[in-house]
């Protein structure tokens, strides 16, 4: 499952709307989730609005929160999305095994039903692949917030370490150049939170921010990652040992 996760006090100034690049995400099987750390007044009513657009547009949540609460957001977020995406698959698989006239969605389901499919979709929500990539606004209004978000990313690392199942974090920041370009990759997929340390002392903070191109060039992340992995698996079966037929071993 692919999740981005946007941290950003809102009022995106430079590029194409990150409205429609969420949209874009989603349709790439791309969950957006926005953690807002806002400011006051008009500015932050406005970045709350854009907060809840963006996630709105990628299928996913936004949550307006001051820095104490950025850890647990974070962390609740994620796995919010991963429920809601495998309760989504399974509701998809009642319907085509049930047809129009049985249970539509878990909810509808008898109780002893329901409670199994319950207990299957919490196994999945720990053991199934998780890939976030975190698109951290690096903004100059961001600058006093950074050492809670650089607190939140190592509590979220610990709590993906803690599944039973594959999690990888990437790491983005943005605006990538100080004429607010896109993003730069900060940390390639990792499990190793010891490549995170050191990340947030060199991070530089720039005036522009540019969510919606930070979120198209995540999704092209995304996209090379995808290839690559498919890639692999086409290397590997195609050493297997040809015999009759089309069968490969």
């Amino acid at each position: 499952m692919k999740q981005m996760l946007i941290i950003t006090d809102g009022c995106s100034n430079v590029g194409p709307s990150p409205v429609t690049a969420a949209a874009q995400a989603l349709q790439q099987g791309i969950t957006v989730n926005v953690a807002g750390v806002i400011d006051y007044g008009t500015i932050g009513e406005w970045g709350s609005r854009e907060i809840e657009d963006i996630a709105k547009a990628g299928g996913g949540f936004s949550r307006i929160v001051g820095t104490r609460q950025l850890a647990h957001t974070m962390q609740m977020m994620t796995r919010k999305t991963v429920v809601q995406t495998i309760q989504h698959a399974v509701n998809k698989e009642l319907k085509n095994i049930l047809g129009n006239g049985g249970a539509g969605t878990i909810e509808e389901l008898p109780p002893d039903d329901r409670a199994r499919v319950v207990e299957v979709v919490d196994e999945l929500t720990e053991t199934s692949e998780l890939d976030v990539a975190l698109v951290i606004d690096a903004s100059a209004s961001m600058k006093p917030k950074l050492p809670a978000v650089e607190e939140a990313i190592r509590d979220l690392m610990l709590s993906l370490q803690a599944r039973t199942g594959p999690s990888r974090i990437a790491v983005f920041h943005f605006p990538g150049s100080p004429y607010g370009d896109g993003a730069v990759c900060d940390v390639e997929w990792t499990d190793d939170l010891g490549k995170i340390k050191s990340l947030f002392g060199r991070l530089p903070m720039r005036g522009a921010t540019p969510t919606g191109p930070a979120i198209l060039e995540v999704i092209d992340y995304f996209r090379y990652v995808t290839l690559e992995k498919e890639q692999r698996l086409a290397e590997t079966y195609g050493k297997g040992e040809r015999i009759s037929g089309d069968y490969v071993v």
